[in-house]
């Protein structure tokens, strides 16, 4: 108790609770099954994200999407590959912003049985983003569409706050989809 106490603070700085991972969590009113199909389609980005948009299929890179990344500008290509287990009900999208082979910003996403943790019916996301070396340098830097573009590492300090709002939009489609929300809601 004695070391628990020790390292319990009245606050801590953002960089002590966001520094090396990111982690948002919410109750969804809508079957896990329901949720992890959900965040299995590439198309739905479109609606519950703020900035990722328009992904298509690479030729003949099979499994691999790239679309537009418009949190800075329009120009900015992001590629993405799924992983998924329908079992586990886990959907880990692995990205990157301009190129495709190096898939290094990923996102854990784990919905898990409400009943099970809650004891109601629904589910728990659970979603995570690792703070990767490369948040904190661009290794491409010549794959930028322009030098003055910022880097996405340089928006860190805001990735709670981001994937928080997009997680309260995932919240309110799904809930709506699944009646546990009303249209103005959705």
């Amino acid at each position: 108790m004695a070391q628990a106490h020790a390292l319990t603070r009245e606050s801590f700085t953002y960089d002590e609770v966001y520094g090396r991972f990111c982690t948002v969590e919410e109750y969804i009113d809508a079957p896990p099954r329901a949720v992890y199909d959900y965040l299995c389609e590439v198309r739905h980005l479109n609606e519950y994200t703020y900035s990722t948009r328009d992904f298509e299929p690479v030729a003949g890179k099979p499994g691999l999407y790239v679309g537009r990344d418009t949190l800075i500008s329009d120009d900015t290509r992001i590629y993405l590959s799924y992983r998924t287990n329908a079992e586990a009900l886990t959907v880990d999208m692995h990205c990157a912003w301009d190129q495709g082979d190096d898939l290094w910003m990923i996102y854990l996403y784990r919905v898990v049985d409400a009943q099970v943790v809650l004891g109601k019916p629904g589910s728990v996301v659970l979603w995570t983003n690792c703070r990767h070396p490369y948040y904190d340098k661009n290794p491409n830097p010549e794959l930028a569409p322009s030098p003055e573009r910022p880097w996405v590492g340089d928006f860190w300090n805001l990735f709670y706050a981001g994937h928080f709002l997009e997680l309260q939009n995932l919240k309110k489609i799904l809930e709506f989809r699944h009646g546990g929300g009303s249209a103005g809601d959705a």
